[in-house]
């Protein structure tokens, strides 16, 4: 399976597991990611998202399904529609990233609320060298967390970010040897607080997330994406 879930008690853990694709995702896998993550969601207070290895975290969007993507496609853009449902789980989520977020892995990673990285995790947004940009949340999400200068020197500019630049810039919330564990022990000390507290808290903090900015990526994409077909 490309997606492991499991819980023990209060705490679930979503792993993905695609090492000979980066962990790339198509949408199989995103839809073994909806249905662990709501699952879990459904009995637990923290939720730690992670993936085996040391490579990477996520390379993204399987390239094999992206080049037959439609402008139809992008409007309904399915990988936006689940890291968004990932956002707004009435869980806590903590990325543990291990290795390179790239792209759509990158987007997945903004999704969570925390993000606990390893001494060789990376963050990069190379869409527009492919003629598309980040529409999984990458545009709205990545300038809310670290600025609009800093997101348009990943986004435009092509820059790749470590992990001690990430936890200087915001997109970083702690390093650590081995994430997994640090994320889990962190996991932990979130599910003792008061889990109703928890989930208000982090809807008052999402609340300026707006709709319109996810809908103008998924425009912005189904035009990139009928472009791409008259060239």
């Amino acid at each position: 399976m490309a997606v492991h879930a499991s819980r023990e008690g209060t705490i679930g853990r979503l792993t993905l597991d695609r090492p000979r694709r980066a962990h790339a995702y198509d949408a199989a896998t995103l839809a073994a990611l909806l249905e662990g993550a709501t699952g879990l969601a459904e009995d637990c207070v923290v939720i730690v998202l992670s993936s085996t290895g040391d490579r990477a975290f996520c390379s993204g969007a399987d390239l094999t399904e992206l080049k037959h993507a439609s402008p139809l496609d992008a409007l309904n853009l399915r990988s936006q529609q689940v890291f968004t449902t990932i956002a707004r789980l009435p869980a806590i989520v903590i990325a543990a990233v291990q290795g390179a977020a790239v792209g759509g892995g990158c987007e997945l990673a903004l999704a969570c609320d925390l993000r606990v990285l390893g001494p060789l995790a990376s963050f990069s947004l190379p869409e527009t060298s492919l003629g598309i940009l980040p529409s999984a949340g990458g545009t709205t999400r990545l300038s809310r967390l670290i600025g609009v200068s800093r997101a348009k020197a990943l986004i435009l500019g092509g820059e790749r970010i470590s992990a001690s630049e990430a936890l200087a810039a915001g997109l970083a919330n702690r390093l650590a040897r081995d994430p997994l564990a640090e994320a889990l022990a962190w996991a932990e000390t979130i599910a003792a607080r008061d889990p109703a507290a928890l989930l208000l808290a982090k809807a008052c903090l999402d609340a300026d997330e707006s709709p319109a900015s996810l809908a103008r990526e998924r425009t912005a994409e189904a035009i990139l994406y009928s472009l791409r077909s008259t060239r």
